[in-house]
């Protein structure tokens, strides 16, 4: 049995620009900072001898190749994202960016807001433009019901609210 996993799908190269400054802040805080203070704790921690036993370099290693990696990844998916920050023409149907408020069968509003698969946060209610929910949403205008499969089932919502910020 090999360790090889095939490389994820890459989700739709779309970010808001509020997505597209947390993910340069990330990338500049792990550059710029975290970097250079774990490379010193590294060169302090080989400089005390015997590295085979040293955990502190063995981990400040560790970190080394996991920030690396984040830096990696993050250059290039900025290269690749297309920022949206114009409004759609028609306000009044759903697409990317917007905040749509929908009413389930028995009554419960919630609000989302659909944003790229980099800055998916249920936190926060923003859900991917990927996901089962904002793809049923997308397109549609006020008052239009969406039927979405889950796990449970099918599950039916009703748009009450559009918003663009």
């Amino acid at each position: 049995m090999s360790r090889y996993r095939p490389p994820r799908a890459a989700g739709t190269p779309l970010i808001t620009p509020q997505g597209e400054a947390r993910l340069r802040a990330e990338l500049h805080e792990l550059w710029h900072v975290r970097r250079p203070e774990v490379t010193r704790s590294v060169s302090e921690a080989a400089a005390q001898g015997d590295r085979s036993e040293n955990a502190e370099y063995t981990y400040g290693k560790k970190m080394l190749r996991e920030i690396d990696s984040r830096v990696r990844f993050l250059t290039k998916r900025l290269e690749k994202l297309k920022v949206v920050d114009t409004r759609p023409s028609d306000p009044e149907k759903v697409y990317f960016g917007a905040w749509v408020t929908v009413e389930d069968e028995d009554g419960n509003e919630a609000r989302y807001r659909i944003v790229g698969p980099d800055e998916l946060d249920l936190k926060l209610n923003l859900i991917s433009i990927d996901s089962p929910l904002a793809r049923a949403l997308i397109g549609k205008g006020l008052d239009a019901e969406v039927r979405v499969q889950t796990p449970t089932g099918d599950k039916y919502w009703y748009i009450i609210a559009i918003d663009y910020p």
